[in-house]
C-alpha cells in the first residue's frame, strides 16, 4: 500500500520503505535536533504539531550544533533531525528538501531554511488530518510516521495568493489564519490588496484621514452591482502599523513574503474622499465624494499633479518601513496597481491637459505611464522593485521606459505577461480566465452570488502558467503565478473560504509540482488525494465548497451575481 496516499502538492520523488521497515513512533520522548538555520521550523513544529499531538518535542542533544545537526542517539526516544544541505541547495535550490524516515528518526534536510519548513509541512501531512487540529482529540494516542524517502522542490519560485481586503475588510486574525493556510499548501507570496475605491486599509501616520475617513463606507451593495439589494450596515476597518508589522513577521516565520498593493492612479476614490485635493477638482466637486459603496470601475481617479506625487511618496515612505527588505527575493516588490484607470476626467481636466502638453505626451495612456514611471524610478532609487497590473505596459515598455526591475502581474490573460517577458520584464501570471477564485465553481442556481466563468477544481488543476509562445530565455522571466481573490461578493470569512477552497489546493499543486501538459495530468489521482486533504481542511475549520455542491447555509438564493456562460477565452 502507498504509505503517503494524499500529499498535496504532490512531491517530486518518493521511494518505498525498505522491506520490513515499520512506522516511526512519535511520543513524549521524541526530541527535535535543530541545526543552525532550522530553529524557526523547530519552533513551528512545537507550536503547531505539538499543539495537535500534545507532544512536547523538546530540544535534543544535537540542537544548535554545526554541520547537519546529526548526533548520537540519546535515550530511547525517536528524533526529528533538521539540517541544511549545501548539496540540496545546489541541486534543487533553497526551497528543495529531503525527508528520510527510518527506525530511529525523521531526517529532514533542506536547501535552506525555507526548504526545511516546507518539509515540515509534508511531515504534518504524513501524520494524518488530526495533526491539523488545535488540541489533541484523543490524548494518549499513538502517533507514527510512515517509513519513506521524499525528495521535493518547487517548479516556480513565486507561488502566491492575492487577497482583496479593500472591498470587504478581513480582520487581522483572519489574515493570520490565511497565512497559515498558505503555508500548509507551500505557497510563499501573499499579495495584500490594501486600497481601492471601497476602502483604505493601512494606517499612514502623516495622512490620518486615509483611515479616519477612507476606511469606512456607509453601506454596501449586496451582490453584483446591478442588484437592487443593499446592506445598510456601515462597513470598514483597517490595520494599524503595528498590525502590519505583526502580519509581515508572522508571514516571514512561515517563509511567506507579503507584497503590499497601493492602487494608483485609478481605484482611488477612498483616498480622494479622505483628501479631496487628490482628485480632479477642476472637473468635479471632489469634496462631495464618499468612499464608494458599490462595485465596478469609478471615473474618479487621481489628478496628475505634483501634489499627488508628493502625497503618495509619503505613503510609500511609510510603507517601505512596514515591509522591509529581507532575505526573500520578493521582499523588494511594491505593487502599485495601475489597472482600470478611466481617463474621462483627465480628458476634461484643463490641468491634466496642461500637464500633458508640458510633458509632450500624446494621449492620456501616456499620462498614466508617466505616473507609473515616476514611482518606478522612485522605488528603484530606494532599492525596491515596482510591480503592477498589466495595464502598466500600455504605451509600450520601450516608450514608457520602465526600469529593468519592474515586473508585471498579467491578469487580463496571458498576453500582458507574454509582452512583458519578451521585453525583458519579470512576470507573475494570474489570468482571470484561469485563476480568479472569485469566479464561480460550477454552473447552476445553487452557487452563491455567481460571478464570471465556471472554473472547476479540475480547471484550476490543469492551469499552465508558461505560454508556449515564449522561448526558453523569455520563459525564464515567468517568476511564477498567483490566484486572485476579489471580495466584492465575499462579505465574511465563510464566503472567502467557500470561493478559495478546495481550488487553492489544485493551484498549489499546479505551481509547485512538476506536472505534465494540462491534458496529460492525472486528475483522477489528484481527486483521490483530495479525499484525504478534505479531512485536513475539516480539521482546520475551512468552510470549503463540498464536491457535491454548496451546503444549504452556503447558498445565497435571490442575490444577483454576474455569471458568464461558455468557456473562457485563452487570451
Amino acid at each position: 500500500m502507498d504509505p503517503i496516499p494524499s500529499l498535496i502538492p504532490n512531491p517530486r520523488r518518493t521511494a518505498p520503505a525498505p522491506p520490513g521497515a515499520g512506522p516511526l513512533p512519535l511520543d513524549g520522548r521524541t526530541v527535535i535536533e535543530a541545526a543552525p538555520g532550522t530553529e524557526g521550523t523547530a519552533r513551528w513544529l512545537r507550536t503547531a504539531v505539538g499543539a495537535a499531538t500534545g507532544l512536547p518535542l523538546p530540544d535534543g542533544p544535537g540542537s544548535g550544533s554545526g554541520g547537519s545537526g546529526r548526533s548520537d542517539r540519546s535515550g530511547h526516544g525517536s528524533r526529528i533531525v533538521l539540517g541544511i544541505s549545501p548539496d540540496i541547495a545546489r541541486e534543487s535550490g533553497p526551497e528543495g528538501y529531503r525527508i528520510a524516515v527510518d527506525t530511529e528518526a525523521v531526517r529532514i534536510d533542506g536547501g535552506g531554511p525555507a526548504g526545511v519548513f516546507w518539509a515540515a509541512q509534508t511531515l504534518r501531512q504524513l501524520l494524518g488530518p488530526d495533526a491539523y487540529r488545535a488540541a489533541p482529540i484523543a490524548p494518549g494516542r499513538a502517533w507514527t510516521v510512515p517509513p519513506t524517502v521524499i525528495e521535493d522542490a518547487p517548479r516556480f519560485a513565486w507561488r502566491g495568493l492575492m487577497l482583496d481586503v479593500a472591498r470587504h475588510f478581513m480582520p487581522k486574525d483572519g489574515v493570520l489564519r490565511y497565512l497559515d493556510l498558505l503555508a500548509a499548501h507551500k505557497l510563499n507570496v501573499f499579495h495584500f490588496h490594501l486600497t481601492d475605491d471601497q476602502g483604505w486599509r493601512v494606517e499612514i501616520k502623516r495622512h490620518p484621514r486615509l483611515t479616519e475617513v477612507g476606511a469606512w463606507r456607509s453601506r454596501t451593495k449586496w451582490g453584483h452591482r446591478a442588484s437592487e439589494l443593499w446592506d445598510e450596515k456601515p462597513h470598514g476597518g483597517y490595520y494599524t502599523q503595528d498590525d502590519i508589522r505583526e502580519i509581515v513577521a508572522y508571514a516571514a516565520e512561515r517563509h511567506i513574503t507579503v507584497v503590499p498593493e497601493i492602487d494608483i492612479p485609478g481605484h482611488s476614490q477612498a483616498a480622494i474622499a479622505a483628501y479631496p485635493e487628490l482628485g480632479n477638482t477642476d472637473v468635479i466637486d471632489t469634496t462631495s465624494l464618499a468612499v464608494w459603496d458599490t462595485w465596478g470601475i469609478t471615473a474618479n481617479v487621481l489628478a496628475p499633479t505634483d501634489n499627488t506625487l508628493r502625497f503618495y511618496e509619503g505613503v510609500f515612505e511609510e510603507l517601505l518601513d512596514l515591509f522591509p527588505l529581507s532575505s526573500s527575493p520578493f521582499s523588494p516588490f511594491i505593487h502599485i496597481g495601475g489597472d482600470e484607470c478611466l481617463k474621462d476626467q483627465w480628458r476634461r481636466s484643463p490641468a491634466a491637459q496642461a500637464r500633458m502638453r508640458e510633458l509632450g505626451l500624446a494621449d492620456e495612456d501616456r499620462l498614466q505611464s508617466w505616473i507609473v514611471r515616476h514611482f518606478d524610478r522612485w522605488l528603484a532609487d530606494r532599492g525596491r522593485r515596482l510591480i503592477g497590473w498589466d495595464e502598466i505596459l500600455e504605451g509600450g515598455t520601450t516608450e514608457t521606459g520602465l526600469t529593468p526591475g519592474a515586473a508585471v502581474s498579467s491578469w487580463r490573460g496571458y498576453a500582458g505577461g507574454i509582452a512583458a517577458a519578451k521585453a525583458g520584464h519579470d512576470v507573475v501570471m494570474c489570468p482571470e480566465q484561469q485563476v480568479y477564485l472569485d469566479h464561480r465553481q460550477e454552473a447552476g442556481e445553487d452557487e452563491p452570488m455567481p460571478i464570471g466563468y465556471v472554473r472547476t477544481l479540475e480547471d484550476v488543476y490543469r492551469f499552465e502558467l508558461v505560454p508556449p509562445q515564449l522561448t526558453a530565455a523569455e520563459a525564464a522571466h515567468v517568476l511564477g503565478a498567483q490566484a486572485n481573490v476579489w471580495t466584492e461578493v465575499m462579505q465574511d470569512r465563510s464566503r472567502v473560504d467557500y470561493q478559495v477552497f478546495p481550488r487553492l489546493a489544485a493551484f498549489a499543486e499546479a505551481v509547485w509540482s512538476s506536472l505534465p501538459a494540462p491534458v496529460e495530468r492525472d486528475y483522477a489521482d489528484f481527486e483521490r488525494r483530495m479525499a484525504g486533504h478534505y479531512r485536513r481542511l475539516d480539521a482546520l475549520g475551512v468552510e470549503y465548497r463540498p464536491p457535491g455542491g454548496p451546503l444549504p447555509w452556503q447558498r445565497r438564493p435571490g442575490v444577483l451575481g454576474r455569471p458568464i456562460e461558455g468557456s473562457p477565452p485563452n487570451v
